[in-house]
C-alpha cells in the first residue's frame, strides 16, 4: 500500500517538473517581449499550477477544479492587461493565450500526456519567438498566394474524404478517391517548392532558385531563364538554373512513382539516379564558375495549389489513365509507350502515376513501367530544348543544349539496361 502511494506521488513529482519545465520554457520567450505582463516566473508557476490542478481534480474526482482554473489564470492576466493601459503596443491577447496554454499543457502533463505537452510546448515557444521571420515571410505572399494555401485545404480536407473509393469507366480505371489523391500529392509537392521559392526570393543564388523551380515546374522554370538567356552577361546564371531544374525534375518523378508504388520507385531511382549523376558532371563542366552579382529574377510559376491547376490535372491524369489502359490492353507496351511520348510534351507526374498504377495492378511489366517513364522524360526534354533555342537563342543553346540531351539519353540509355 505505501508502496502504491509513493509511486503515485513519484509520478505527480514528475508531473510537477515536467510542467515547470514547460512554463520555463515558454517564458523565457515571453521574458524577451518588454510589453508582456509575464515572464519567465508567471509561466513557470501557471503550468505547475495546471498540473496541481488536474492532479487535485482526480484526486476529488471533480473535473470543475481544471475548468476553474483556466478561468482564474484568464482573469487574472487580463486584468493585469487592463489596470496598464498605457502600453498600447502590445493589447497582450497572445501573453494571454500562451498562459492558458501553459496552464493546459500544465494540466497535461498530470494525466500522463507528458510527451505531447513537451512537443507542444516546443511548438508554441517556436511559434512565440520566430514571430518577425514569420511576419515578414507572410510580406512575401500575394493575397492570391494565401487564397491557394486554403483552396490546398480544400482539396485535401474537404473534398478529397467524401470521393468514392471504387473503380468506374473503362477497365475500372477512374477512381475518384485515388485521382484526386495523386491530384493532392502533386499539388503538395509544387506548394512545397512554391512557398520556398517565394521565400528565397532573388538574393539566394542560382542554386536553389534552381532547386525550388525545379520542384514546382521545371518547364516554367526552362522558359523563364531562356529569356533571361537571351542577355550574354546573365547567360551563365541563367545556365545554372536550368540545368540544376532539370537535374531536380529527376529526383521529383521518383518521390511521385513512390506515391503509388514503392516497387516502381525502387526500380526508377538507380535509372534517373544515373542520370542525376551524368547530368550533375557536365553541369560542372558547363557552367562557369563566376558568380553573376545583384537579385536573381525568380521564375514566373503558376500556384499548383489553384483549383483550375488541381482540376486541370485531375483531368489529364483521369485521360491518361483511361488511354494508358486501353493502349495497353490493344497495343500492349508500344501503345504505352505512345501515350507516354504524348504525355511528356506537357507533363510528366501525370503518365508516372498511371504506369505506377498499371505496374501494381500487374497490367504491366516493371521493365515496360520504368522505359515508359524514360520516354515521356526524353519527351520533356525535348521540349525544353526547343524553348531553350526558341526564346534563349543559339548562345545559350550551345551551352545548356548538350548537358540535357545527354542527361536524357542516359535516362532512355539506362531504362534500356535496366533488367
Amino acid at each position: 500500500m505505501n508502496e502504491g502511494l509513493a509511486g503515485d506521488h513519484f509520478g505527480d513529482l514528475v508531473a510537477i517538473g515536467t510542467a515547470l519545465a514547460i512554463g520555463l520554457l515558454i517564458g523565457v520567450e515571453r521574458e524577451r517581449n518588454p510589453w508582456a505582463k509575464a515572464g519567465i516566473r508567471t509561466f513557470a508557476l501557471v503550468a505547475v499550477f495546471g498540473a496541481l490542478s488536474a492532479i487535485v481534480a482526480q484526486h476529488l474526482d471533480s473535473g470543475w477544479i481544471v475548468a476553474a482554473g483556466i478561468g482564474v489564470v484568464g482573469a487574472m492576466i487580463v486584468a493585469a492587461y487592463h489596470r496598464d493601459t498605457a502600453q498600447e503596443a502590445d493589447p497582450g491577447t497572445t501573453t494571454v493565450i500562451a498562459l492558458l496554454v501553459a496552464y493546459l499543457l500544465g494540466v497535461l502533463t498530470a494525466l500522463g500526456e507528458r510527451q505531447v505537452a513537451v512537443m507542444i510546448a516546443i511548438a508554441t515557444t517556436v511559434l512565440l519567438y520566430f514571430k518577425p521571420e514569420m511576419r515578414g515571410a507572410l510580406e512575401r505572399f500575394s493575397r492570391r498566394d494565401l487564397l491557394s494555401v486554403l483552396q490546398f485545404a480544400v482539396i485535401t480536407f474537404i473534398v478529397l474524404p467524401f470521393l468514392p473509393d471504387a473503380g468506374h469507366g473503362p477497365y475500372g480505371a477512374l477512381n475518384p478517391y485515388r485521382i484526386w489523391l495523386m491530384v493532392v500529392l502533386v499539388a503538395g509537392i509544387g506548394l512545397a517548392g512554391y512557398i520556398a521559392l517565394r521565400l528565397v526570393g532573388g538574393t539566394r543564388g542560382a542554386l536553389y532558385v534552381g532547386f525550388f523551380g525545379g520542384l514546382v515546374s521545371s518547364t516554367a522554370t526552362t522558359l523563364a531563364y531562356s529569356r533571361v538567356g537571351t542577355d550574354p552577361a546573365a547567360r551563365p546564371l541563367a545556365t545554372r538554373v536550368i540545368l540544376i531544374a532539370n537535374l531536380v525534375v529527376l529526383a521529383r518523378v521518383v518521390v511521385v512513382a513512390s506515391f503509388v508504388s514503392g516497387g516502381f520507385a525502387t526500380k526508377l531511382a538507380p535509372v534517373l539516379g544515373a542520370a542525376i549523376v551524368v547530368g550533375a558532371l557536365l553541369a560542372l563542366a558547363f557552367v562557369r564558375r563566376d558568380e553573376t552579382p545583384g537579385d536573381i529574377p525568380v521564375p514566373e510559376t503558376a500556384n499548383p495549389t489553384e483549383l483550375r491547376e488541381a482540376v486541370g490535372f485531375g483531368a489529364l491524369f483521369a485521360a491518361v489513365l483511361v488511354l494508358s489502359a486501353w493502349l495497353n490492353d490493344i497495343a500492349g507496351a508500344k501503345g504505352l509507350y505512345l501515350v507516354a511520348a504524348a504525355s511528356g510534351l506537357t507533363d510528366v507526374d501525370a503518365i508516372t502515376l498511371s504506369t505506377g498504377s498499371l505496374l501494381e495492378q500487374g497490367a504491366t511489366a516493371p521493365r515496360v513501367a520504368v522505359l515508359t517513364v524514360a520516354v515521356a522524360l526524353v519527351s520533356n526534354q525535348i521540349v525544353k530544348l526547343a524553348f531553350v533555342l526558341l526564346r534563349g537563342g543559339l548562345g545559350l543553346f550551345r551551352v545548356v543544349g548538350l548537358p540535357m540531351a545527354v542527361t536524357g539519353l542516359t535516362v532512355l540509355a539506362a531504362a534500356l539496361l535496366a533488367p
